[in-house]
């Protein structure tokens, strides 16, 4: 996974400027632009739904990482990421989310995607840049592996 998270995220599936009614309708707009490049199967989005009732997805820093349930791997395509950026806050169970990193996952490939975000959402400045990111490139940037970092 020598592109890291980037490889995984399709331009088209970077939408910077959503604005979601509450947390249910930002999943789905997650889940949507993953339907939208081809990564999963419509069904894809209601396992989202179903994970966030049972297991919040929230991270903290403004960001929470949707994606589906095991029964929903049947529905995902190809491993992938969607970045949704909330400008104006969504509530997610009290707290305010103002970016959703979608992950689509056959298999186990969601654990080293968990991994590597965790390295951007650990550093308080990346993550404070990827809430005010304005452009794709400066989310494709925030989301590279980092300088120095070990190889995998």
């Amino acid at each position: 996974m020598s592109d890291g998270l980037t490889g995984l995220l399709d331009p088209r599936a970077v939408r910077l400027d959503a604005v979601a009614a509450d947390r249910d309708d930002a999943i789905r707009q997650c889940g949507q632009a993953l339907v939208d490049i081809g990564a999963v199967q419509a069904p894809y989005v209601d396992t989202m739904l179903a994970r966030e009732r049972s297991v919040p997805t929230y991270l903290g820093e403004g960001v929470a990482i949707p994606h589906g349930t095991t029964a929903g791997k049947d529905s995902v395509v190809r491993d992938a990421l969607a970045v949704l950026r909330f400008p104006g806050g969504v509530d997610w169970n009290g707290e305010t989310v103002s970016v959703c990193i979608a992950i689509a996952a056959r298999g186990d490939g969601h654990v080293a995607v968990l991994a590597e975000l965790a390295e951007v959402l650990l550093d308080p400045e990346r993550a404070r840049a990827l809430r005010e990111a304005t452009t794709n490139e400066e989310i494709f940037s925030l989301l590279q592996p980092t300088e120095g970092a070990p190889a995998s």
